[in-house]
């Protein structure tokens, strides 16, 4: 099969590259993309449960590689492979539709952004407590991502509190008030929806852009980050309100190239979002403080207070500190102080670890394989603290010293794995087995001995995923997934 569907995806360039596009152009392509395409990539090609498929975004996808993942599908994502429905001539044509400019690319503005904003439930209309007996500080919000529904469950009780209906495919986690009242969700399409979990009621929405990866929040509660693939930009929003407050167009330092955003994360001792860039070598860290550091836009050559010896870039009220990378990271992991993180690209060839300090890569790490680093997590072992992570091709983990970024041990597992979760309270670390035959299974490894302890498979046959504790580490939830109806257990 891998053969056939690879000589299917050379037989698509071959007819781009010999008859001109010829071929590719006598194929009636718009039903070939509706059919095959729109339900996740939107009948506009702007992006929906999929990324936007335009030549702004495809820039680091070569057209060979395009027909590939066509044909074949790309791994550790929901694209599926059309190889054997598809022929040579429809494949072509798709690859040449998507590097085809729109007619006029879409904006999506700070006055659009304003103009989205909708006051769903009034401040004084939100209750002053609970109107539900649950733990406030122990829900589980249960992302339905089926049927785009949310439900609120009881972490005490194991029951549903109440079940809304959400925005088109919610992605990158909910994220929480710091007093755990209100948890912000972000969609595919560039929804940010506000909802207490106190009233149980929807507050506010605004659409911060056209195709969004994730969204993140400031560690005082005041701001909200949305990571936008369409356009390129950051946006900051008043977490209060969702007005936003601040839209930076994502360039390189010289401001030629522009890039899609492939995550933003809170750095909360930093007082500072960290992003990834997807399609620039830097990596970004933007400031929330109430007062800001100065951002320095060239070499530094110290920190230290009072003999700083560098240029200060404009005072704005998110300033951009700027590291230079040999390659652009996409996925991080970062230690528990936030002066250091591990960073991974897509293409899963290698690992880096980069000092927020210091503006550099400090370490190369033998971590092929496409690490899930965003599933990352850390203990103490022996004295030492060392880290986790699940890998997306391969079946195995990998535990890295943090101290001296060296390989501590490998243990195969049986597939390639998404989550990896553990608790403090808990001698045991949960990763699932997310793809493959053996997708039913989860493993549960001992976080002193790094060694498999069990392997559970909770419903054969139904992917068991993305396992979550309770408050106080005592139970776990763990999601059971068949086709596209849903479970909890």
């Amino acid at each position: 099969m891998w053969s056939l569907l690879n000589s299917a995806a050379v037989s698509a360039l071959a007819l781009l590259a010999l008859t001109g596009g010829a071929a590719a152009a006598a194929v009636d392509v718009g039903p070939v993309y509706q059919n095959h395409c729109a339900a996740c990539h939107g009948v506009d090609r702007l992006g929906g449960s999929g990324p936007a498929l335009l030549p702004e975004n495809l820039r680091r996808l070569r057209q060979a590689k395009a027909a590939a993942v066509i044909a074949e599908g790309r791994p550790a994502t929901q694209m599926p492979g059309f190889g054997d429905s598809l022929t040579a001539e429809e494949t072509a044509a798709l690859v040449r539709l998507i590097y085809t400019p729109l007619p006029e690319l879409p904006r999506w503005d700070l006055a659009q952004i304003r103009a989205s904003r909708q006051t769903v439930t009034a401040a004084a209309e939100l209750p002053a407590a609970p109107v539900h007996q649950a733990d406030p500080l122990n829900l589980f919000v249960v992302v339905e991502s089926g049927d785009h529904h949310v439900t609120v469950l009881d972490g005490d009780r194991f029951e549903p509190i109440t079940r809304f209906p959400s925005r088109f495919a919610l992605h990158g986690g909910p994220k929480f008030s710091p007093d755990g009242r209100f948890v912000y969700f972000g969609s595919r399409d560039g929804w940010i929806s506000k909802y207490d979990l106190y009233g149980l009621k929807l507050v506010a929405e605004v659409r911060a852009g056209i195709n969004m990866r994730n969204i993140a929040i400031s560690h005082d509660g005041r701001v909200v980050a949305a990571a936008n693939y369409l356009p390129h930009s950051l946006v900051l929003l008043d977490a209060d309100d969702l007005k936003p407050l601040e839209v930076i167009p994502v360039t390189d330092f010289r401001g030629k190239t522009t890039s899609r955003v492939s995550a933003v994360y809170q750095a909360a001792p930093r007082e500072s979002f960290v992003v990834a860039l997807k399609d620039v070598a830097e990596l970004w860290e933007v400031s929330y403080a109430k007062d800001p550091p100065p951002a320095y836009s060239g070499l530094v050559h110290s920190y230290e207070e009072g003999m700083v010896e560098a240029v200060p870039g404009p005072k704005t009220q998110f300033p951009i500190r700027r590291t230079p990378l040999e390659q652009p990271l996409d996925d991080f992991f970062f230690t528990p102080s936030y002066r250091a993180l591990i960073g991974a690209a897509r293409d899963g060839g290698r690992a880096v670890a980069v000092n927020l300090d210091v503006r550099r890569a400090i370490a190369e790490l033998p971590l092929a394989g496409l690490p899930h680093l965003g599933s990352g997590i850390s203990w103490m072992r022996d004295g030492r603290r060392i880290m986790a992570t699940p890998h997306l091709k391969g079946g195995r983990v990998s535990f890295i010293d943090l101290k001296t970024w060296k390989m501590v041990k490998t243990i195969e597992t049986l597939g390639p794995g998404f989550f990896l979760r553990s608790h403090e309270n808990s001698r045991y670390a949960w990763v699932d087995v997310f793809f493959g035959p053996n997708r039913d299974a989860v493993h549960v490894i001992d976080k002193q001995t790094l060694e498999i302890a069990a392997t559970l498979r909770p419903a054969p046959g139904k992917t068991a995923a993305h396992v979550e504790f309770t408050r106080d580490g005592r139970y776990d939830a763990l999601h059971l997934g068949h086709g596209r109806r849903h479970h909890r257990l």
